[in-house]
């Protein structure tokens, strides 16, 4: 609270925060008083990550490196190996002094130019490119599954009218990912939508085999489904696309603050964790040592 106060002076605001910092806590038929953290999903956490690393934000900037943040989520770029390490080892310091602390699995050196990579913000980062993560494509394939199971007996427009929204969503956010991402993804909306007509015309299974001349991807879209590929090529997107990490990097940052400095491919990913809670996003914490916000 006492970085929150620096910055905002108005008290109703502040009894506010305090209010939503202590407020108890029910888990199952079990109640308990929260000693540090923020409550998860707590739509005040990403504020108070942003009031509190604002600090960061300028030291890393003053020491002529740019940092990419979201609340607690940030990556450092750095021009070599000896940058970033000296990066690394000021960014400690930095989390030492109030007691707070780096996630040692999370928090590592990767040279992006190199297989590997890393991801932030639900893309992944590797050689020059990027495309969503894993979980990313896992989530909207189960997603649009929920949507449309073989069993439903709505029609096909009132099925795509449910679905197009989802994939909208998804392209809205991952429309800059490498060009070879979409084309699998659109491959996947009309299988499920051929394995519905499939079963209605008494086959089992997948869509699949000749059930793409039977019901062709014309078809499909003579009925208003949207396609990431269409709407790639609608907006002029070339393409290879531009596969810049920095620039991406920018293009994703929807709030923090970038700082001057050399870009290059050495990022330094890191999720603060004071007392085994993040400071956004996860569970508050019984005690345990260490220092809060507030």
């Amino acid at each position: 609270m006492q970085a929150v106060e620096r910055k905002v002076a108005d008290g109703r605001v502040l009894g506010l925060l305090r209010h939503v910092l202590t407020q108890g806590v029910m888990d199952g038929v079990e109640q308990w008083e929260p000693e540090a953290g923020t409550p998860q999903g707590a739509v005040v956490s990403p504020l108070l990550a942003n009031v509190y690393l604002d600090p960061l934000d300028h030291l890393v900037a003053d020491g002529g490196w740019e940092m990419v943040r979201y609340a607690d989520d940030f990556v450092v770029l750095c021009a070599s190996q000896a940058e970033a390490e000296a990066a690394l080892g000021m960014i400690q310091d930095w989390v030492d002094a109030p007691g707070l602390t780096l996630h040692a699995d999370k928090t590592r050196i990767v040279d992006a130019r190199e297989r590997g990579g890393f991801d932030f913000l639900g893309y992944h980062f590797e050689r020059g490119m990027r495309w969503p993560k894993a979980a990313s494509t896992t989530h909207f394939r189960q997603a649009i599954k929920a949507k449309t199971r073989r069993s439903s007996g709505d029609s096909l427009v009132t099925l795509i009218r449910r679905i197009n929204p989802i994939i909208r969503g998804w392209y809205g956010y991952y429309r800059h990912s490498h060009w070879t991402t979409f084309r699998p993804m659109d491959a996947y909306v009309r299988m499920r939508l051929r394995s519905i007509l499939r079963k209605r015309h008494g086959g089992t299974g997948r869509g699949r085999g000749t059930d793409q001349y039977r019901w062709p991807n014309a078809y499909c879209d003579a009925h208003g489904l949207f396609t990431m590929i269409a709407a790639r090529k609608a907006a002029g997107y070339p393409r290879w696309g531009n596969n810049r990490l920095e620039s991406r990097m920018r293009e994703i940052r929807t709030s923090g603050w970038v700082g001057r400095g050399r870009k290059a491919p050495y990022p330094i990913g890191s999720w603060w964790e004071p007392c085994g809670v993040k400071l956004s996003g996860h569970e508050p914490s019984r005690g345990g040592g260490g220092s809060r916000l507030g």
